[in-house]
């Protein structure tokens, strides 16, 4: 079940962001990104100026992804699954309600490392494409993707 999520959700939010992203900070040698400090009260601010949704499952959030509107564009943010959860469907799942939640959205855009393995691909089948690389350290390069709506 896919649901907005509420103030009671953060510290779940926030541990399953630390795990889905664990790999991310081993990858580029670098425990303090975003993801793995964000706070609790951060990802409340997040919650009041963006739609925050969950994947629940037997009572557990084991999904979960941000969006927010900028004029005609929705940018979507930190798409997080519970890694043993992985390849589920469940980041798919997710995606299409975002998109199904911003019918006024002309576009969708969202970033992700530039080298990652699965999540370039993961984007692709959903349509989305790369406009943009923007390089943030040595070891950290993101690609900035866009899909239009049809």
């Amino acid at each position: 079940m896919i649901r907005r999520a509420t103030e009671e959700d953060l510290p779940e939010i926030q541990r399953l962001q630390r795990a889905a992203f664990k790999e991310e900070a081993e990858h580029v040698n670098d425990t303090e990104i975003k993801p793995m400090t964000q706070t609790v009260e951060g990802i409340g601010e997040e919650l009041r100026t963006s739609i925050v949704l969950n994947y629940v499952e037997d009572g557990k959030i084991i999904g979960s992804v941000r969006a927010r509107m900028e004029g005609d564009t929705c940018h979507i943010g930190r798409l997080v699954v519970l890694p043993d959860r992985w390849s589920k469907g469940i980041g798919k799942a997710l995606m299409i309600e975002v998109e199904s939640r911003f019918p006024e959205a002309q576009a969708f855009e969202l970033f992700t490392r530039a080298d990652h393995p699965r999540t370039r691909p993961f984007y692709a089948k959903l349509g989305y494409l790369p406009f943009k690389t923007e390089k943030v350290t040595d070891a950290l390069s993101f690609v900035h993707l866009r899909k239009e709506r049809a």
